[in-house]
């Protein structure tokens, strides 16, 4: 008997990706300066307001009050009509140095390794269902909202009304093995303009209008939306819901406040294979709830690439100021390509990946300043890429008095989304036997 699944996404322009968009900003802004900074940045949106908190250890001297508006200026919040904006919103920014009995034991010391900076459990999945190893419905959910906002701000010719705030949802069907029969349902909701007004002021005019603007967007979506993102070949019988509660002028935070790390279900997996619970935004490297999950991705990822399993499950376990997890384990669901338990997947992979935070951090450049890019439309599944990113060094010199930090300013070329490079398949293949 076949069965669905469904998967969300949401906008940058939503209120929570705001936040966490946010605090990824300010994040980078002081690894940009100086990448052993130790930052766990809360933020909080509302109607005309921006809280920033939480704590912070660092060299770095960023102006967040403008970094925070740089942000939100640059998803598209600029106008007053939307009750947020970068230029009017005001920003509160409360933040205090790390807990020294956290430092004690994440810092390194003579004689000791960096210790994780919490203890809990991480996971890493991955599928062959889709290209970039991610589950289809996920990865669909989030390439309609990156459309929304790609005609938002390169084709707004096509749907001039669209505003910053939206959500889509998936749901696909399953036959009994496992494998995708079609896209059972697509839910879109995306804010807009108040674009077309009544003749006069009855009821029945004003509800001719919004009849009007929606079947307007519903229209502008089949046709510029669905077309560029879903396979024609899984469109069977789909049902379709655009913007089903009516119109939706009211968004952003000014509809609902947004806080960082609310949507850690959109960041991850959808809802297929697990989830530690520790959000990821806001959060540097030294924080096993961030690093260790992309470390388990990668695994995951490679694994599947390399022709181990067609779906892989991760699960590592930390203890506090504790470098080696207390555990790493794979679940293949059944799925495994070669002739061995999943214990003994597990085994072997403990042997090919150093799952040490500072190993993990060297190994995916995680104490770069490319946290921002992965703040919206999901920390996996995305592309690889490579490009320069302005830095400020601090320099500590000696001088006649005493010392003092210079800055210089230099360009670094940077690698995004490292924990998606199959750089591991080789490796696994040897490992396992696949050549």
């Amino acid at each position: 008997m076949s069965y669905l699944f469904t998967s969300e996404s949401v906008s940058e322009g939503h209120p929570d990706k705001i936040a966490d968009q946010v605090s990824d900003a300010i994040l980078d802004a002081m690894l940009a300066q100086d990448p052993d900074s130790r930052v766990a940045c809360e933020t909080f949106v509302t109607t005309g307001l921006v809280v920033v908190g939480g704590e912070v250890t660092t060299k770095a001297y960023v102006e967040i009050p403008d970094i925070v508006r740089d942000t939100i200026k640059k998803i598209g919040y600029t106008d007053d009509d939307y009750k947020f904006d970068a230029e009017s919103c005001g920003v509160m920014v409360t933040l205090h140095s790390q807990s020294p009995e956290i430092a004690q034991g994440v810092d390194e010391a003579e004689g000791k390794e960096q210790g994780a900076g919490d203890q809990g459990m991480m996971f890493g999945y991955a599928t062959d269902e889709t290209e970039d190893y991610m589950p289809m419905a996920l990865a669909y959910s989030h390439k309609l909202v990156q459309r929304l906002a790609e005609i938002r701000k390169n084709q707004s010719e096509l749907m001039p009304y669209l505003r910053p705030d939206a959500k889509s949802q998936i749901t696909v069907q399953y036959n009994d093995s496992g494998n995708i029969e079609h896209i059972h349902t697509v839910v879109i909701s995306t804010q807009h303009d108040d674009f077309i007004s009544p003749t006069d002021a009855s009821p029945e005019a004003r509800q001719k209008a919004d009849d009007e603007m929606l079947e307007r967007i519903k229209s502008d979506i089949m046709k510029h939306v669905i077309p560029d993102v879903l396979p024609s070949d899984y469109l069977k019988d789909t049902i379709f819901h655009i913007n089903p509660t009516g119109k939706f002028i009211i968004g952003g935070p000014h509809g609902d406040a947004g806080l960082t790390g609310r949507k850690i279900i959109v960041d991850t997996y959808g809802g297929k294979g697990a989830h530690g619970g520790g959000a990821f935004s806001g959060k540097d490297a030294s924080k096993v709830d961030r690093s260790a999950a992309y470390a388990c991705r990668h695994i995951a990822k490679n694994l599947v690439a390399a022709g181990v399993a067609s779906e892989v499950l991760v699960q590592v376990a930390y203890a506090i100021g504790v470098a080696k997890p207390v555990s790493l384990t794979v679940n293949t669901y059944g799925s495994a390509n070669v002739p061995l338990s999943d214990s003994e997947i597990s085994k072997i992979t403990q042997e090919l990946f150093d799952m040490r935070p500072k190993a993990i951090i060297e190994r995916l450049g995680l104490k770069n300043p490319i946290f921002l890019e992965t703040a919206a439309y999901g920390h996996m599944g995305r592309k690889p890429l490579a490009k320069p990113v302005p830095l400020q060094y601090i320099e500590v010199k000696s001088n006649g008095s005493g010392e003092e930090m210079v800055r210089r300013n230099s360009t670094k070329e940077v690698e995004y989304f490292t924990w998606e490079k199959l750089d591991y398949v080789d490796a696994i293949r040897e490992a396992f036997k696949l050549r």
